[in-house]
């Protein structure tokens, strides 16, 4: 099992992936939007998306867990 985390504070501005997903790694998963710049989050590790912690809109800290990768 493997938490996505949040490098940044921002807001998600797209998540490419659902529950159930298989991703590989280095897959986008997920793009935050800081300082009107787009950030994207990729999948360290291969697996299936057991949990998402966020949906789009949402505000993150840094550290915060975004995903599950069972």
């Amino acid at each position: 099992m493997a938490e996505l985390i949040s490098p940044i504070a921002g807001n998600v501005w797209k998540i490419h992936v659902a529950v159930g997903d298989k991703v590989e790694m280095d897959d986008e998963v997920i793009i935050l939007e800081a300082l009107k710049m787009e950030t994207p989050i990729f999948s360290d590790d291969s697996g299936t998306i057991t949990e998402l912690r966020v949906k789009e809109g949402d505000a993150v800290n840094e550290g915060d867990v975004l995903a599950i990768i069972g």
